[in-house]
């Protein structure tokens, strides 16, 4: 971790603002992700976990993309909004999964949030989770510890009940695991981008110290 960050003191911090998603490189914001606090306050509860796995979508030339070669639905339309919007989607029927839009209105770029380390409400990620582990190592494990559902697309990072945070983190060097996206083999050569960030497991006690 970059020695100058310094987390904020009671593990909360400020909200990134809007400038932060409309930049252009989406693999950039997804890699930035990481150690960003997210946070959601869902049914009068608040949970939150630092994002330690993420992987970019680069919109219309990214065959891994809902919105390859300009793709556009009901279910990915909220991907075509400016960023800092939510998008969120049933995976096999049964996985709901959180992404992050970014860059500007109309260019379908998207971060898929894959996990989070448990920080906030622990007691009520237990409780979401059970009788499964309260772990949240998979993007349909983590939205259900935060309470997120697919009736939360299209929602404003900025001023909605989710949110995410600036805590200081900044994770760089050996800290970080980067490597081709999960379950895309379909996209052909676009499956081998490297484009899925992690914070090393190993890494992660000595970033949270």
């Amino acid at each position: 971790m970059d020695p100058s960050a310094e987390p904020r003191p009671g593990g909360r911090g400020a909200p990134l603002p809007r400038s932060f998603y409309t930049r252009e490189d989406v693999v950039l914001i997804a890699r930035e992700l990481l150690g960003k606090l997210l946070v959601t306050q869902i049914g009068g509860i608040m949970t939150g976990g630092l994002i330690t796995e993420t992987e970019a979508y680069a919109g219309a030339d990214d065959r891994a993309s809902h919105a390859f070669a300009g793709r556009r639905t009901p279910r990915n339309e909220p991907m075509y909004a400016q960023g800092g919007t939510t998008y969120v989607y049933l995976c096999y029927g049964i996985h709901h999964l959180f992404n992050v839009v970014t860059h500007a209105r109309d260019v379908p770029h998207a971060v898929l949030i894959r996990a989070v380390h448990p920080t906030i409400g622990l007691a009520h990620i237990a409780s979401r989770r059970a009788p499964a582990a309260p772990t949240t190592h998979g993007p349909g494990t983590l939205t259900t510890a935060l309470g997120i559902r697919t009736h939360h697309t299209g929602l404003d990072l900025l001023g909605g009940p989710i949110g995410i945070e600036d805590i200081g983190m900044r994770p760089t060097g050996n800290d970080l695991l980067i490597g081709p996206r999960i379950g895309v083999d379909y996209a052909g050569a676009d499956a081998q981008r490297p484009y899925r960030f992690r914070i090393a497991p190993s890494r992660l006690p000595m970033i949270l110290r």
